[in-house]
């Protein structure tokens, strides 16, 4: 487990952390101890392409906050935990995380397997969870109001999706992907879409970690579909798509880009993907919150579940402010009065943190764009970007 704590570093932090002590009650300035959060992210396994840089980002909002005097007269501890993409390995980091370090929220959990699985620990200790996890019943467990959720739920990923696919002249679609949480919901609501537009559908779960899928391929061939979604992770994908190709499958397939992304593209030869469309909710590409985390990671683009951890950490910053406490039940009661409403628009916690201190409100809108959440947790819209695969590379489609 990675630990990282920040400490102020000369005396001119030191003033300005004074400064924003004597303004606040003084409850809050008799704490001493360090305020603890966690990440929690897929440092390895399915996930791996994307965990170093979802912790990245919430680590480069601590560094900022700490640097800039901290929160509620403390500094904050931020400790790494590794799911491991592994629902077991994710229950034993989280145990850790709240039971020995202490964390008052835990951030940027990515598969809904692994939320699923984690997400009982938090509500029950109170303990806020900020994940980026699409299944539909995520947000539907009796969690109390300790999730929220910054990633579409599937119900909107795939309507978005299969609205596409409409639009894009399909005559016949088919989904087809291994058991997961939003399995079933995926079926569900494309074959409502599709049969809507007056089409055929055919929907097949398998079952994932198999060398070859070329039956169940075959199977969802006798459909007859022109258009193909698929369902699955990076390593089935990788098979599922050298099947088809070999099957001569010569229809248009869609696959959420955290499948179809680089590692995918790298093990495949061109004609194999060329021409797949890839999805995903897209970042806030347009916002100065966007040009923050790319600074932070140092990179050109940003994946969206970056910048939503980014928006994670500040968000858990703001509401603790906001509360007055930094304890996971004071996030959850004060998360909406920061990121929604007519407080001044704020795209970071260190602003945010300033016109608190003043007796201001604010409306925090971030790098995954407005974080406005529903009643459940479940954040009320983003964007989405839509690419297609020329030459062994993505570039953009279209944006909805």
């Amino acid at each position: 487990m990675l630990q990282r704590k920040f400490s102020r570093r000369n005396a001119l932090q030191a003033g300005a952390a004074t400064t924003a002590l004597l303004a606040a009650p003084a409850i809050v300035r008799a704490q001493d101890e360090p305020i603890k959060i966690g990440a929690l992210n897929p440092l390895t396994g399915v996930g791996g392409n994307y965990g170093p840089s979802m912790r990245d980002a919430i680590a480069g909002v601590v560094d900022s906050v700490n640097e800039a005097g901290g929160v509620l007269g403390s500094q904050i501890e931020l400790f790494s935990g590794d799911t491991q993409t592994n629902p077991e390995a994710a229950v034993r980091a989280a145990r850790k995380l709240i039971d020995v370090d202490g964390v008052s929220a835990i951030l940027g959990t990515w598969a809904s397997s692994i939320t699923t699985a984690v997400a009982p620990l938090c509500w029950e200790s109170k303990t806020m969870i900020f994940c980026v996890s699409g299944a539909d019943s995520i947000t539907q467990l009796p969690h109390e109001g300790f999730i929220a959720r910054t990633q579409p739920n599937s119900k909107l990923q795939i309507r978005v999706a299969g609205d596409f696919m409409v639009e894009e002249g399909m005559s016949g679609a088919a989904w087809i992907g291994p058991q997961t949480p939003f399995a079933q919901s995926s079926i569900d609501i494309l074959d409502e879409i599709v049969t809507a537009a007056g089409h055929g559908f055919e929907g097949l779960i398998y079952e994932a970690d198999k060398t070859t899928y070329r039956s169940e391929v075959d199977q969802i061939m006798l459909a007859n579909p022109d258009f193909l979604m698929l369902g699955g992770y990076v390593a089935d994908s990788t098979i599922l798509l050298r099947d088809l190709y070999q099957a001569g499958y010569e229809g248009k397939i869609i696959g959420p880009a955290y499948a179809v992304n680089a590692s995918l593209l790298e093990a495949l030869p061109n004609e194999v993907v060329q021409g797949i469309y890839t999805w995903e909710g897209s970042p806030a590409v347009d916002s100065s919150a966007y040009e923050k985390v790319k600074a932070i990671l140092g990179v050109d683009e940003v994946d969206p579940y970056s910048a939503q951890t980014y928006d994670h950490a500040n968000l858990a910053i703001l509401a603790m402010a906001a509360a007055g406490e930094s304890t996971g039940d004071a996030i959850r009661q004060s998360l909406r009065d920061i990121s929604q409403g007519d407080g001044e628009t704020v795209d970071n916690a260190v602003d945010g943190l300033k016109v608190l201190a003043g007796g201001g409100s604010v409306n925090y809108s971030g790098a995954s764009g407005p974080c406005d959440f529903d009643e459940i947790g479940d954040i009320l819209g983003t964007q989405f970007v839509f690419k297609q695969i020329s030459d062994g590379a993505p570039s953009e489609y279209k944006r909805v």
